[in-house]
């Protein structure tokens, strides 16, 4: 490990940045290196907008993307060594507001259904019924569950906050028929294979795998992610009627503006708009 590396992960701990926050700035710093081939302490401004603009028009990079790495450049030259460059503060990314992908009800059932694997099956089963983003649900241990009131405790979510969310009884039901299975000291989810098995929480490229597998198996035609299950959680819950701030309070957000745009993707409301829409036009020649 370089020294300047060393120092990065230092400052990041002392700044009380999460884990995942430190693992992708680091590979963002490492990119860079690896496209000019030299430690970024011995780069020039000159360099690094090249490398800038080699993310934005060749790699033609997310802005989701663009703004990770760039939020990491800033800490390594800003923080770690200290340097001001304007350009830094003068790149700002396009922002993207996308809709998140929904399944309704019966699809979360037919993907779901669709899962073969226990381990897999029983880990989307509880992402989608609690909520959970995809390292959360991966990092649930057993102690998390506080089955006299029903409720999961999450631990170090994003932004490093801990909640409480409701625990359904299927869900129980289905963690500890499965924990009966392999009865890890710990763990609700440990890996399955090689070096790392029963040490390590489950590798989450064979979830995405599975997961890929399922929509297409139920014949969903839609863009699924893990975290759309998350969306579908949220919408299903405001379309049930559980009020905004419970809604809010389940999911970790900061915001209720974050949380305000699933009342936008429910049947109900898109049905009022359209009833409406068709009533103010009706008399158009």
């Amino acid at each position: 490990m370089t020294p300047l590396r060393q120092k990065m992960i230092e400052d990041m701990q002392l700044r009380g940045l999460a884990e995942r926050t430190q693992q992708s700035y680091l590979a963002a710093v490492q990119g860079l290196a690896k496209y000019h081939d030299k430690s970024p302490a011995e780069l020039s401004e000159g360099e690094l907008r090249a490398y800038l603009l080699y993310l934005k028009n060749e790699k033609q990079v997310s802005a989701s993307t663009c703004n990770q790495v760039l939020s990491a450049l800033k800490f390594l030259y800003q923080q770690t060594l200290k340097q001001k460059w304007p350009l830094l503060d003068f790149v700002k990314p396009a922002s993207q507001k996308k809709l998140p992908v929904v399944l309704s009800r019966k699809e979360v059932v037919r993907v779901l259904g669709q899962v073969r694997k226990d381990h897999y099956r029983v880990c989307l089963n509880t992402l989608y019924s609690c909520g959970l983003r995809l390292n959360e649900g991966l990092s649930l241990q057993v102690g998390d569950i506080d089955s006299s009131r029903m409720m999961l405790h999450l631990k170090g979510g994003k932004g490093n906050k801990d909640r409480y969310v409701p625990l359904p009884e299927r869900t129980l039901q289905q963690l500890r028929g499965y924990w009966s299975q392999h009865r890890h000291d710990y763990l609700l989810f440990p890996s399955q294979h090689g070096c790392q098995a029963g040490r390590q929480p489950m590798d989450p490229s064979g979830m995405r795998k599975a997961l890929k597998a399922a929509v297409r198996e139920a014949g969903v035609n839609k863009t699924v992610t893990i975290h759309s299950l998350r969306h579908s959680y949220a919408t299903h819950l405001v379309e049930a009627g559980v009020g905004l701030q419970l809604v809010q309070r389940y999911l970790g957000h900061s915001s209720l503006t974050a949380t305000y745009i699933y009342v936008h993707m429910t049947p109900q409301s898109q049905q009022e708009a359209t009833t409406t829409i068709n009533s103010l036009m009706a008399e158009l020649p």
